[in-house]
């Protein structure tokens, strides 16, 4: 058992070190199913894990000069504060809610890695900088509760905020989220140590595997296709979000004909939306605005083109 945990404690830093996040999310039902600690200890002992792993992969990425410094400490600031109020939150929540919210936040930011990103103006313009404080403190607050709250150390939750919302490049955000990640988790776990104990000899001998796991991932983060990478450990996390779901909840809510006309409904709107999404991509809408005046103006200069020509050959 020792070794599996070992190995598996491996894998958690080669995610941390490649994506910037996804640590937690296997690390707590590690401890849970592998381990056998109670949901709130295992929550308090992920916080620990994943932040000074975190710290670890921090280092080489710093080196290579992916880590947006400003942004990164803001961002942290803010959700230090959420995961302190979050992990205070947490003592007086039951731990199979606390299971199941954090089974539901693996799906939701799973989506959110597998959906396809959209290029825009904003992003380019976001890319070149920081992003605005405005922005940094409502998303740095909400996802610092949330890793309080369910003791994750929020990377599927930080690298699509400042990728896909704050418009930074792939490479940027994964090495900045490990900067936010490893202080807000040490928020979080000051706030759950009020009211649970860790268990350190687990705890060293899954984060020193951890860091060296980290330490890989790291050195691969750049030569590995992001995308597919990215996809790849989404569908992982959906099927973990599945387990960890069908663990907490009694069999009679699966069993339930609610349960599955709520799942068919999700899945037919899943469907619909990417099948929307598509014949948008095949037909797209014509042009207005600027590609409206373009098309005027080549009008307009094709009859002006014709006139002469007409006058020449009157000439």
């Amino acid at each position: 058992m020792t070794a599996l945990v070992v190995a598996v404690s491996l894998l958690i830093g080669v995610t941390l070190g490649i994506l910037g996040g996804g640590g937690s999310i296997l690390t707590v039902p590690i401890l849970v199913y592998l381990v056998g600690q109670e949901t709130k200890e295992a929550i308090a002992t992920s916080l620990f894990i994943v932040g000074v792993t975190s710290l670890a992969a921090l280092i080489p990425h710093a080196r290579a000069h992916r880590v947006r410094w400003r942004t990164g400490l803001l961002f942290g600031a803010f959700s230090m504060a959420g995961a302190y109020a979050g992990g205070r939150v947490a003592e007086y929540i039951p731990g199979t809610v606390l299971l199941i919210a954090f089974a539901l936040m693996m799906l939701a930011t799973a989506y959110a890695m597998l959906r396809k990103q959209r290029d825009g103006a904003k992003k380019a313009r976001l890319a070149r900088g920081d992003l605005p404080l405005k922005h940094i403190a409502v998303e740095g607050l909400v996802v610092g509760a949330v890793t309080g709250l369910v003791g994750s150390g929020g990377g599927f939750l930080v690298v699509p905020a400042l990728a896909i919302l704050g418009g930074l490049p792939m490479g940027i955000a994964v090495g900045t989220s490990l900067l936010v990640i490893a202080m807000k988790s040490f928020a979080g776990l000051a706030g759950h140590l009020s009211g649970v104990s860790i268990d350190w000899g687990i705890a060293t001998t899954v984060t020193v595997a951890a860091v060296i796991g980290s330490l890989i991932g790291a050195r691969l983060a750049g030569r590995i296709p992001q995308d597919a990478l990215r996809k790849a450990f989404g569908w992982f996390v959906v099927v973990m979000g599945f387990f960890v779901l069908a663990q907490q909840l009694d069999t009679a809510v699966w069993t339930h004909p609610a349960t599955w006309a709520v799942l068919g409904a999700v899945g037919t709107v899943a469907v619909a939306t990417r099948m929307r999404r598509r014949s948008r991509a095949f037909h797209p809408r014509p042009m207005v605005g600027a590609g409206a005046g373009a098309r005027q103006g080549a009008s307009s200069k094709w009859r002006k083109n014709a006139c002469l020509q007409g006058r020449a050959g009157w000439g």
